[in-house]
């Protein structure tokens, strides 16, 4: 290999490295931004903290919080659209003898137990009401359900095989989305508790109260 190829090949190599570096980077800035807002929501209150506040927690500008997410809303979207692959990979790692519901519940409380700020994005003062659209929430929702339905249909596909294709399908999509309403109507009933109780915004009881939520949903099934 003459010396002119071997040149272009540590280029290329440098080039790789530093746009590692600059993904890296990138990645640790979006979730310092999340990890802070996800602190100062549960300490203050949704309404209570602004896009300054949340840079400067996280060591930031507001021009860099703006570069990552349009706005607040959007960066609690994000967190929720983050949490849907993980969310997929423990439910496949479920126990196969495990009730779907009961998949999806412990799937919900291990994620979230595995999150440096749990789930205090979704479970603070800040349900669909205090945002100000409803669009992008209603795509965040559908995208959360249709990652649960479609975890759940492999693990369908995997136990009763000889179920209909179409069948598996909806069994799936029905519980995802029921397990979703259990999720939501923990996280407006939470809302209400803060209303109600402003000291009241640890997130540490977050398993008893969507526990609570499916006890209802497994009840009525």
């Amino acid at each position: 290999m003459n010396k002119k190829a071997v040149g272009r090949g540590d280029a290329l190599e440098e080039t790789a490295r530093e746009e590692g570096r600059r993904a890296r980077k990138k990645a640790a800035t979006r979730r310092a931004l999340q990890d802070a807002a996800a602190r100062m929501f549960d300490e203050r209150g949704y309404q209570e903290t602004t896009v300054k506040d949340i840079a400067a927690a996280a060591g930031v500008t507001e021009r860099t919080f703006f570069r990552y997410f349009p706005s607040k809303e959007d960066l609690i979207f994000a967190e929720v659209l983050d949490l849907v692959p993980l969310l997929q990979q423990e439910i496949l790692r479920r126990p196969a003898a495990e009730p779907p519901l009961t998949a999806v519940l412990n799937s919900l409380v291990t994620v979230a137990g595995g999150r440096d700020a749990g789930l205090a994005i979704l479970f603070v003062d800040a349900p669909p009401r205090a945002l100000s659209t409803q669009a992008p929430l209603t795509h965040v929702l559908t995208d959360f359900e249709d990652g649960i339905a479609e975890a759940l249909d492999t693990r369908f596909t995997h136990q009763t095989p000889d179920v209909p294709p179409a069948r598996r399908a909806l069994r799936a999509s029905v519980l995802a989305r029921a397990s979703v309403a259990a999720v939501r109507s923990a996280m407006i009933a939470r809302a209400a508790r803060v209303a109600t109780d402003p000291g009241h915004r640890l997130v540490d009881d977050f398993a008893a109260q969507v526990e609570e939520a499916f006890d209802v949903l497994r009840a009525a099934t």
